[in-house]
C-alpha cells in the first residue's frame, strides 16, 4: 500500500483523500494536491460518502509521478531543471502513459508540460517515427505516399537520424 505523506504547506485542516489506482494500490493524499486533479476535485466536491476515490484509468507509478510534480507546483518549485530530471528516465510509453494519466486526471499543468516534453521528442523526427511513437499504421499507398513526399518536399529535409 502506498503512502503519500501530506505537505509541508499545507494548512493543518486539510483533510487527506485516498485514491485507489487501477492496479489496486491505494494513495493517502493531502487534499491540497487532491484539488489538482480535477478528476478528484469533482468527487470531493459531491461528498456523496466515498471513503475511496476509484481512478481505473490511472497507475500507481503514474499517479506517484503526478503527486510529485503537484507537490512540487504547489510549493512553486518547477524548475527547468526539475522538469528535466522529472522526464529524463521515462521512455516513450512510460511518457505517453503518464500524458494519460495527466490527462484523465485533469492536472493542466502536468499536461501541459508533458505535450510539450512528447513535441520535443518529435520534433525533427520523421513521419516514420512518428507513426510508430503513436502507433499508426501508414494505410497510404506506395504511389500516394511517393506523390506527398513529391509535392512536399521541404517537410522531409533536414529531419535527425531516427533512434530505435
Amino acid at each position: 500500500m502506498a503512502q503519500e505523506a501530506s505537505s509541508s504547506k499545507s494548512s493543518p485542516s486539510s483533510k487527506m483523500i485516498s485514491l485507489t489506482t487501477a492496479d489496486n494500490v491505494v494513495f493517502e493524499i493531502d487534499g491540497t494536491i487532491a484539488k489538482q486533479m480535477k478528476v478528484v476535485q469533482a468527487f470531493i466536491e459531491e461528498d456523496d460518502g466515498v471513503s475511496t476515490i476509484p481512478l481505473p484509468n490511472v497507475f500507481s507509478k503514474d499517479l506517484s509521478l503526478t503527486v510529485e510534480f503537484c507537490k512540487k507546483d504547489i510549493a512553486g518549485e518547477i524548475t527547468k531543471d526539475f522538469e528535466a530530471s522529472f522526464v529524463k528516465d521515462l521512455d516513450n510509453e512510460e511518457l505517453k502513459v503518464l500524458f494519460l494519466a495527466a490527462n484523465y486526471l485533469n492536472v493542466n499543468r502536468l499536461f501541459e508540460f508533458l505535450s510539450l516534453t512528447i513535441a520535443k521528442r518529435l520534433e525533427n523526427k520523421s513521419v516514420e517515427y512518428a507513426r510508430e511513437y503513436f502507433g499508426i499504421e501508414n494505410d497510404f499507398t506506395p504511389e500516394e505516399e511517393a506523390r506527398v513526399r513529391e509535392e512536399r518536399a521541404w517537410a522531409f529535409k533536414g529531419l535527425d537520424e531516427d533512434e530505435v
